[in-house]
This record gives C-alpha cells, structure tokens and sequence, in this order.
C-alpha cells in the first residue's frame, strides 16, 4: 500500500481537516492546525509531500523521524502541527488496514470509558454558576474554566477577588464531587500567580493551567513550589524534549499534550509514558474540532494515568462532529465510551466538509489589545 494524495480542507469555524488517501482505496483523517496559522500550517504539509508521496502509510514511526529530521531546523509549532495531522492520518489508515482501533495497537484499553472535562463560561460569578449547574445537571464530574481578559503584570486586589469570588460562586454550586480545573491561559506573572492561588487553595481545584506563560518553565516550577494547589501546562508545548523539560523539572502535577500539537498520537503515548515515571497525570489539551477529539480519545483510552479529556462544548456540537461525522460523538453522563470501531473510529461526512470548506481568505489571528503592563496571551 502505498500514499497517494495528501488534500486539506479549511473549514469553518477555525479547523482545517487533512485526508491522506491510498492506493488500496483506504483513506485516513487528521487534524493538523494551529489557531489563525491554518494558511501556514497547509503550507508546511505541501513541503513535507514529496517526503510521503509513495510511502508505506504503515511505517509510521519511519515517516515521522523523515518528517521531523528532513532539515535542519526542527520544532516548531507550524512543522510539528503538520507533522501531528498527518500522523494521526497514517494511525487512521493503519487502524483500518488491520481492522482495530488505534488503541489496540498501542497497548490496548485501560478503562471501558472516557472522563470528560466541559467548558464553563460565565463573565460574572453568577453566569458561571448558572453554567456549572446545567454541567453537574448534565453529569459531568469535572468543567474548567478560564480567566479571561488580560492581567497586569501586578494587578489590583479587586482583580483578585472578583477571581476568587467566580471560583467560590461554581464551587458552591457544583459540590465538592466535581473537579473545577481552572485555566489561566498564560495571562498572569508568576508574581500574580503566587499571589492568587493560595486564595484559591481552599476552593480545592484539581488543577491551575499555565499559571504563567508557559515558555518560562523555571517561573512554572517556583510557582508550584509556592502552592498546593496542583499546575498543569503542555498544551503548547512540541514533542517529549520540550515534555522533558517541564517533568525534570518538578514544574507539574498534570501534563497536557494536545495531540495536534505535541506531535501526534504516538508521540503523546510516549509523553505520557514519560509522565507516567514522574507519577504526573495527563489531561489531554483538546480544543479543536471532531478528529482532534478522535485522535485524544484514542490516547486516553490506552495511557494508564490518563485523568481526564476535556472539550470545548460548542452549542451547534460541532466539536463532537455533528454535520461532520456520519456518526457523532454522544457524552453521557459526562463520559464517552470507548470507541470500537477501526482506525480513529470515525467515518467522515466528506459532502459536508466540502460544502463547509473555506475557499477564501482564511481569518488571521485575533488581535490583542493590552497595555505595557499586561501579560498577553
């Protein structure tokens, strides 16, 4: 079997979609992209063609060290992005040669269903425990929310407890059967985070995300030292060496690596087998679209410190793959069970992606307005 066509879609809302097709007539899926870099990231698959045109679709360890190895600068969220879509394309096309999901050819299930982690938006305290309670209604055991806005690098007390009253505000309505992960999104100084998070001690969330911008992984670590409250980043982070860091570091009780970006399916296996000596759990990043989703549920099924998956909970569903999957992802009770079909376990609607395809401009990325003094995204 051999590659014979590699084809993007850009496709609304901010996904692109990737199709590598065979000569066997078996097709696979991936979802390579990086938010308001789409354009850029299709680019950089162009580029790796020549490298996968003719290939064994099966040697995929091989293609990713040709991918990853072809020159001489290497990393990179736009090259590791593309490499992660394609990967995930070659897993989907292997599953479906041998007729087993992903998960069976990395070790097998380690649990029957999957946690999952939803969204909880909410400007004021009250918003977001009106939010939270349709969440625990709904079933889920755990929602992450976020800061939003950005922070001055030392901002106000006022800041500080209009923060700690929205945590208190879906604590109080969720219980204390819920973990409440909440997200800082690299938006404070690790000044403003030692000063926030002991007031977030006794609210007893599961995890603070990018307390600090994470390339500034020693300021991550004296933060953790500061607290007990337990710090996870990983989401935009590439590949096991920039993982290293953050693990030898003692930066981190919880690792994201997103699978879209870190390096694919495989590459986050062996991330998560590098957590798992350092007794550090992973939560999978996932904010993208259906595959993204497919591709993370394949990794949480068979990693043994998996902890929890989280997803963005669009309101059209588009997320778990309605209007895009012949067969949408369906959460019950907070959980989704484990998928059992070949491959990434999906079959794509491709009349419905063409018709969804974005054929112009692609949107550039979203500008941000802040001061000298804040801390950007």
């Amino acid at each position: 079997m051999k590659i014979t066509a590699l084809e993007n879609f850009f496709v609304k809302p901010r996904w692109m979609f990737l199709k590598i097709s065979t000569d066997a007539g078996l097709v696979g899926w991936g979802e390579p992209i990086v938010d308001g870099r789409a354009r850029t990231v299709a680019r950089a698959i162009e580029e790796l063609h020549p490298l996968l045109l003719g290939q064994d679709p099966g040697r995929i360890e091989h293609l990713w060290q040709l991918m990853y190895r072809s020159t001489h600068e290497r990393g990179g969220p736009i090259l590791i992005s593309a490499i992660s879509g394609i990967e995930q394309a070659l897993w989907d096309i292997k599953g479906k040669a041998l007729g087993v999901p992903v998960y069976d050819l990395l070790g097998g299930a380690c649990r029957t269903h999957i946690r999952m982690c939803a969204h909880c938006g909410g400007a004021s305290p009250q918003d977001a425990a009106f939010q939270a309670k349709g969440l625990r209604v709904k079933g889920y055991s755990a929602v992450k929310t976020a800061i939003e806005g950005a922070v001055r690098t030392i901002d106000t007390p006022e800041f500080l407890d209009k923060t700690v009253a929205r945590i208190a505000a879906i604590r109080q309505e969720v219980g204390r059967t819920v973990d409440v992960a909440v997200d800082f999104r690299g938006r404070l100084s690790p000044a403003m985070s030692r000063r926030l998070l002991p007031l977030l001690e006794p609210y007893g969330i599961v995890f603070a995300e990018d307390p600090c911008p994470p390339e500034n992984m020693r300021a991550i670590a004296g933060i953790a030292a500061s607290t007990t409250v337990p710090i996870a980043t990983g989401g935009r982070l590439f590949t096991r060496w920039e993982m290293r860091d953050v693990l030898e570091q003692r930066a981190v009780a919880v690792l994201q690596p997103d699978v879209c970006h870190a390096g694919g399916i495989f590459e986050t296996r062996k991330i998560a087998a590098m957590a798992e000596a350092y007794s550090v759990s992973i939560a999978p990043h996932n904010a993208h679209g259906p595959i993204a989703l497919a591709a993370s549920l394949q990794i949480a099924a068979c990693i043994p410190n998996f902890l929890m998956l989280e997803h963005p909970g669009m309101p059209n569903k588009w997320d778990v793959g309605h209007g895009f999957l012949a067969t949408p992802f369906n959460i019950l009770e907070g959980y989704l069970d484990l998928p059992r079909t070949p491959g990434l376990g999906i079959e794509m609607n491709e009349e419905a992606i063409r018709e969804r395809a974005y054929a112009g401009d692609w949107e550039s990325p979203r500008p941000l307005h802040v001061d000298d003094h804040s801390v950007a995204e």
